[in-house]
């Protein structure tokens, strides 16, 4: 029976993620594995894993919460597109350089392969063989010192003509001399033989011993001919192999050339090799290009993993991915569109993801992600653990502003007090702790409170970017207006988009202040909130939410 293959599909916030698109993300993972083990699986169907993963960096709120409930964060990633670890499929075993040509043939033959990627004993790539190299080896080669030039090791002449030693040590190599076939009288014989040689020969007694007199260091005997124990001895006193074999000297000759070590015909320069953590548009053409079948891959550190060929590529299956918290494209993890979505899950209006085919949508009119993962769970009958508890109670404290905000709904509140209770967790301390943390903006460079939480959106053909600094202390928010006036106009260059504007939101007061870069951005927001700002600020009295509060009404001025 075919092994089942794992597959994943990935859950992802936005690309600038708050604590709500991190929690979010983990307790659907959570979720949707558990219904998955507790479903009857086809035993003849991939396992399918859900992972979550994160596609910025962590704010400082967010930290806090991971560490408050001792729980690891996803693991980042940069980009969505397909890497040659999620394609290649092939964990054909490397092998080792002094291998017979004859032992690369058979394996060749046992793994279906034409190519056989050779390495050391650190796992490191050496080079490649392939059919052809044997190919010429048999063909082309004829010089009867080859054994010695390759450093033959004895145990691959052993292998090759499926030989027993009855003398010497078969860890040694051929070092010496030429392959000499002793037919004729020891008169003869004593004229061909020079010391090192490897002689075939056959059962005739006067042959083998003039071999050995002559300091041969290994000696065929073939047709399974009987070796005198004098013969053994002398051999063993003049540190001779002999190896005796049923094939006769005509076989033996024809096979010789197979007991050569890889190593010696291997290609190991202008390899083409791929690193596994590749993206696949960046090697395709060069696939395309090259007259090669297979190609060898390697990890980070050069250490072989596998052969990747054209066929993946034909056969290439995109990530999977569930989106939560957003379902606009510029929000979304870099390489969204070359991935396959297979569901999104959001608390905000539709924005400008594009689907393949038909996906499950759940889009909820409540202040929080995390509020629908909760319901997902009850609807399931899957029991919340203490920790996802945690984990979904804090994003909802952190997206309603502890029930602040004018996004929060009674539903988010019941979630909250149901989750808490699981949780054992105080609300109220921990919401401060929780904002204290997030607020702690002395040490971070402007572009770290910018992008902690920062949205792109696009109304017809403007594009513009709203950032969000939620804290419990006006003071500190004061002083960041005047730090940050300066920065924005650089990072609306830097992000090409035509507006940009950053909410300085105070918790207690439930007021936001304002500022912004762009050359409409001061026109649209005079007009959108009917109050001229003042030295490039403004203050936004009662407002908190920039999903329900400020978005609308940017988006509502641009397109009237």
């Amino acid at each position: 029976m075919a092994e089942k293959k794992e597959k994943i599909i990935y859950i992802s916030g936005h690309r600038n993620p708050d604590t709500d698109s991190i929690c979010s993300a983990m307790a659907l993972a959570d979720l949707k594995n558990k219904i998955s083990a507790r479903q009857v699986a086809d035993e003849h169907a991939d396992r399918v894993v859900y992972k979550a993963v994160r596609a910025g960096h962590l704010n400082q709120e967010t930290r806090y919460v991971m560490k408050a409930f001792d729980v690891t964060a996803p693991t980042y990633m940069r980009d969505a597109r397909t890497q040659i670890k999620d394609i290649f499929d092939d964990k054909t075993q490397s092998v080792s350089g002094n291998i017979s040509l004859r032992q690369a043939w058979k394996t060749m033959r046992a793994v279906k392969k034409a190519t056989l990627a050779i390495t050391d004993s650190k796992g490191h790539l050496e080079g490649l063989i392939s059919t052809g190299d044997i190919a010429k080896s048999y063909m082309a080669v004829f010089d009867n010192c080859i054994l010695a030039q390759a450093h033959t090791p004895y145990v691959n002449i052993i292998d090759t003509v499926e030989g027993e030693l009855l003398a010497g040590d078969a860890k040694q190599c051929v070092t010496s001399g030429k392959v000499v076939i002793s037919t004729a009288n020891t008169e003869i014989i004593k004229d061909h033989i020079d010391a090192g040689d490897v002689v075939i020969l056959g059962n005739r007694y006067e042959a083998q011993l003039c071999a050995l007199e002559q300091h041969a260091s290994v000696i065929i005997v073939c047709d399974g001919a009987p070796v005198s124990r004098t013969i053994r001895k002398i051999a063993g006193d003049n540190g001779c192999a002999v190896i005796s074999t049923a094939y006769d000297t005509y076989a033996v000759a024809r096979l010789i050339n197979q007991s050569l070590p890889v190593s010696y015909f291997m290609t190991k320069e202008n390899l083409v090799v791929f690193k596994e953590n590749s993206y696949v548009d960046d090697i395709k053409d060069i696939m395309m290009k090259e007259r090669i079948r297979d190609f060898p891959v390697v990890t980070e550190d050069d250490c072989y993993a596998g052969m990747i060929s054209r066929r993946n590529l034909i056969d290439m299956n995109k990530k999977k991915f569930i989106l939560v918290d957003h379902n606009e494209a510029d929000q979304a993890i870099n390489g969204i569109e070359e991935t396959e979505i297979v569901e999104i899950i959001d608390h905000h209006k539709l924005g400008t993801i594009e689907t393949i085919k038909p996906v499950n949508v759940r889009n909820q009119p409540v202040g929080c992600t995390a509020t629908i993962i909760y319901q997902m769970y009850i609807e399931n009958d899957i029991e919340i653990s203490k920790t996802v508890a945690g984990l979904l109670c804090s994003a909802i404290i952190s997206d309603t502003l502890l029930f602040r905000s004018p996004t929060c709904t009674p539903l988010d509140e019941l979630a909250a007090e149901k989750l808490a209770e699981i949780a054992g967790l105080d609300m109220e301390a921990h919401a401060v702790a929780m904002f204290d943390a997030g607020s702690d903006l002395k040490s971070k460079t402007n572009e770290e409170i910018l992008y902690q939480d920062f949205k792109k959106f696009k109304s017809g053909d403007t594009t513009f970017g709203v950032g969000q600094v939620t804290s419990m202390n006006a003071e500190e928010l004061k002083k960041l207006k005047d730090k940050m006036k300066p920065f924005l106009e650089s990072a609306r260059t830097k992000e090409n988009i035509e507006m940009l504007f950053l909410l300085l939101t105070d918790i207690l007061s439930e007021n936001s202040y304002v500022i912004y870069a762009g050359a409409e951005a001061e026109n649209i927001l005079s007009q959108g909130f009917n109050q001229m700002p003042v030295d490039g600020e403004a203050l936004l009295e009662g407002v908190v939410s920039r999903k329900k509060q400020f978005v609308p009404v940017m988006m509502g001025m641009l397109m009237a």
